[in-house]
């Protein structure tokens, strides 16, 4: 809901010309991580909205602050800044295109350290959120219980994502990590769009892009005058009311099958 790789950069602005993006202070816009269509999307509609500011789930703050205009047109030099590989994301030529479609723009880092995604395991998204930024939390909600509807479902997502691999018991606990990092990309939203005075676009992966308890509904809550879109990309139709303002369907990449490693 609206509120308050390889193509030439001119071939990927004709992938999203017959569909303009809204204006929006902040648009997100989610992907599945290897799939190189998704980013290809993604770079074209970088490039359609010229933003102000990028947000990555996969940089850190102190990596996003490595990247300058120069380094973005070396993508050799920019890959070995940000330390990519070490960090388990697939291939940066899929990535590199998105930061070309808007060298000017200021980079902005969404994710956090593991050790604290690892201790809201435990301790709670509220608790290591206030841990890591005193006293906001609670601007993101985070001090609040979900609805026991909302739990469920989310736990039981948990559980699917890992192939039901993993005990019951920490099931809630994933979720804790879940919340945090949402929180902490609406945080970094928020605070692009006070540097730059936006439009601002966050990349990450599209369970991270839900309007309905992902990070776009973080930021509502913490920032509710600025406007949101928020694009889900898929691999196979979610069906009707999947909670995204716009969502998009592209084939399925081949990959080994996930469960393996639980097996």
């Amino acid at each position: 809901m609206l509120r308050g790789g390889g193509l030439a950069l001119a071939s990927l602005v004709g992938a999203v010309a017959a569909e303009p993006l809204p204006r929006a202070d902040v648009l997100v816009l989610g992907e599945v991580h290897d799939n190189a269509a998704h980013h290809a999307w993604q770079a074209a509609a970088v490039a359609e909205v010229a933003p102000a500011a990028l947000v990555f789930e996969m940089l850190l703050p102190e990596q996003a602050a490595e990247v300058t205009p120069e380094l973005v047109g070396d993508p050799v030099a920019l890959e070995a800044a940000l330390g990519w590989e070490a960090r388990g994301w697939p291939d940066f030529a899929m990535y590199h295109p998105i930061f070309a479609a808007a060298p000017e723009a200021a980079v902005v880092g969404g994710d956090l350290p593991r050790d604290a995604v690892r201790r809201a395991l435990g301790e709670g998204a509220a608790a290591v959120f206030d841990a890591l930024f005193p006293g906001e939390a609670a601007r993101f909600g985070l001090g609040e219980p979900l609805p026991g509807a909302e739990q469920a479902e989310r736990e039981a997502g948990q559980a699917r994502a890992h192939c039901d691999a993993l005990p019951e018991a920490m099931l809630p606990g994933m979720v804790e990590a879940q919340r945090l990092r949402d929180a902490a990309l609406a945080r970094a939203a928020a605070e692009a769009y006070a540097l730059t005075g936006g439009p601002v676009v966050v990349i990450t992966g599209t369970g991270h892009a839900r309007t309905d308890w992902g990070m776009p509904a973080a930021l509502a809550r913490a920032a509710p005058a600025l406007t949101v879109y928020s694009v889900g990309q898929f691999e196979a139709d979610p069906g009707a009311g999947a909670p995204f303002d716009r969502v998009r369907v592209t084939g399925a990449v081949e990959r080994p099958d996930p469960c393996d490693a639980f097996r």
